[in-house]
């Protein structure tokens, strides 16, 4: 009987390891996901008055974080999207399963804040390409600000925080904190500014009043990536609508740059 508990445990203990993906059915609206899987494109919403997630996947972890990020932040301003990464034919099997190996290699990826420096994006009122991040990376701290590598793991940590420094041609030079969860099916992060953001030489944005998060969920044939950017914006006249389209184009900066990494990093044909 003793020996048949600690098989038991054992097995346990193995398939914990490889935890099974979750169908996008299970996470989202049946509307959202046929629109995710015909379209190919992203789902945005953009809010202004007394904003609320819309498109939030159905994921305890991440819908405690992100709704206490709202009401503790009360925003005024909110931009969301959903992105279906479809994984490449090769990468449909259970070698491929969502276990401790492809939590790492995803979470590296999330942590190479360097290489979003020179992102680009449409800027639609100048139609044209523009620079995101002019420069981007790890520091030791807030107040030396001297630059370090990104980390990289090989064993899955529960959590991971660092500071950055990160300058964008639209908000300017800034300290931000990141904070990484790693926690049953999904993977995130949150970005915090921890310094007043300046639209030119107006301040729009106080310092600890931005949250932005981007989400990870493994959904078997595709990866589910969420994203949200809520702000306690000053209230400048006419400033509300520059920042929620400055936020929309910085959302789909940040999922270009992250399913880059993906294709490059992880799911390569080569």
């Amino acid at each position: 009987m003793r020996l048949k508990l600690i098989f038991l445990k054992l097995i346990f203990l193995f398939l914990s390891s490889y935890a099974y993906s979750v169908p996008l059915e299970n996470l989202v609206t049946p509307s959202q996901a046929a629109q995710l899987k015909s379209s190919g494109e992203f789902i945005m919403e953009v809010q202004l008055r007394n904003p609320a997630p819309k498109l939030l996947p159905r994921n305890n972890e991440l819908n405690q974080f992100v709704g206490a990020a709202v009401n503790g932040l009360k925003p005024a301003i909110m931009v969301e999207t959903l992105y279906l990464y479809k994984k490449p034919e090769n990468f449909h099997t259970s070698a491929n399963a969502w276990g401790n190996d492809s939590k790492i290699k995803i979470l590296n990826q999330v942590l190479a804040l360097s290489s979003l420096t020179g992102t680009q994006y449409f800027s639609a009122s100048r139609n044209a390409m523009r620079t995101f991040y002019e420069y981007s990376g790890v520091i030791d701290g807030q107040q030396t600000k001297n630059p370090l590598p990104d980390p990289v793991y090989r064993h899955l940590p529960d959590t991971v925080s660092l500071f950055a420094r990160q300058k964008d041609l639209t908000f300017g030079d800034n300290i931000y904190s990141y904070n990484y969860v790693i926690s049953g099916d999904v993977i995130f992060f949150t970005q915090e500014n921890l310094t007043s953001m300046n639209y030119g030489i107006v301040p729009v944005i106080g310092k600890n009043n931005l949250r932005s998060v981007l989400a990870v969920i493994d959904c078997g044939d595709s990866i589910l990536i969420y994203t949200v950017s809520m702000a306690k914006a000053f209230s400048v006249p006419g400033m509300a609508d520059r920042i929620s389209s400055s936020f929309s184009n910085r959302a789909e900066a940040v999922l270009k740059w992250f399913t880059g990494r993906l294709d490059k990093e992880i799911f390569s044909q080569l």
